[in-house]
């Protein structure tokens, strides 16, 4: 509050209190800087605002005027300082996230059902895609990436698993009828089912076992965009049509239910999991620091 502000404020304590020293006591100031701040006032008005006796302290005519408007004005301002220390602790509003479609997939499910039971004046705002983006450019609050695509001035919190593997999987059927992959190599011979980004760059295939690591780019009669076409690889793979790379836990159902079979399991290579990063700021907007308080309490 400026210094207007604050003379208005204490002008209208002084009158609502009757007298300089009982509205000091309110207010848990000094009568003196209360009676500076009325002289301020009065002033920069031009106009004499109190009548004061050694007994009491009454509005003039232009003071009960500039009363009866002021007073209003006050209580709507403390009012919406009250909603927003409210806000605070009960937050609310749209927290909009940038998300690989991956994450939105195997890490938000266990996430957001818990979150928003707890903070049920949050709404929360979903874009998934696999291009990266500027979340502020985009008018995001907050984005979820792994550490190798995360930018140096941004703040990283964990979110999901710490450790994820990327997996290799084929029908029953497939390897039937094409012979089961011995060593990464092997691959090259096989039917692959790729994906590319919306970037145009198609991952390869990495594989790592007792230091050694191989990075392939096999062929295959599918290619599909990673996100939004990976579930077509998927099914792809369960039909018989050739091998899927993806990661472990999105294919776990499938190898479970037997639809697909583990594929060189020994060379799966691991990676950190996903992180909820956000811009460094002292200040979060008060729905972003709750998701990060609830990020931070959450076992994986």
């Amino acid at each position: 509050m400026d210094a207007r502000m604050d003379d208005l404020s204490a002008f209208a304590a002084v009158a609502r209190a009757g007298g300089f020293r009982d509205a000091a006591r309110a207010r848990g100031t000094s009568a003196s800087s209360l009676s500076e701040a009325v002289r301020r006032l009065e002033t920069r008005l031009g106009v004499r605002l109190l009548h004061r006796t050694t007994r009491s302290v009454a509005p003039t005519e232009a003071g009960q005027r500039l009363l009866l408007s002021l007073v209003p004005a006050l209580e709507q301002i403390d009012g919406a300082l009250e909603q927003v220390q409210a806000s605070r602790d009960l937050p609310a509003g749209t927290l909009r996230l940038n998300v690989p479609v991956a994450a939105a997939r195997l890490v938000l499910p266990r996430i957001v059902p818990d979150f928003l039971a707890a903070y049920p004046r949050i709404r929360l705002e979903i874009r998934a895609e696999d291009r990266f983006v500027d979340i502020l450019a985009e008018g995001c609050d907050a984005g979820i990436r792994y550490d190798e695509s995360l930018e140096q001035d941004m703040v990283a919190v964990p979110i999901g698993p710490a450790t994820q593997r990327f997996a290799v999987g084929a029908s029953p059927a497939y390897l039937a009828r094409e012979g089961r992959p011995r060593h990464p190599r092997d691959l090259m011979r096989h039917a692959c089912l790729r994906g590319r980004f919306s970037s145009g760059v198609r991952p390869p295939w990495e594989f790592a076992r007792d230091g050694e690591v191989l990075r392939l780019d096999p062929q295959g009669p599918l290619l599909v965009g990673i996100g939004a076409g990976t579930d077509l690889a998927v099914d792809a793979a369960r039909s018989g049509v050739g091998l899927v790379y993806l990661f472990e836990d999105w294919l776990a159902p499938y190898f479970a239910g037997g639809e697909l079979e583990a594929v060189l399991e020994p060379w799966w290579p691991s990676f950190n999991g996903p992180f909820l990063y956000y811009p460094g700021q002292r200040q979060l907007p008060p729905a972003l620091r709750a998701l990060v308080d609830f990020v931070k309490q959450r076992r994986w």
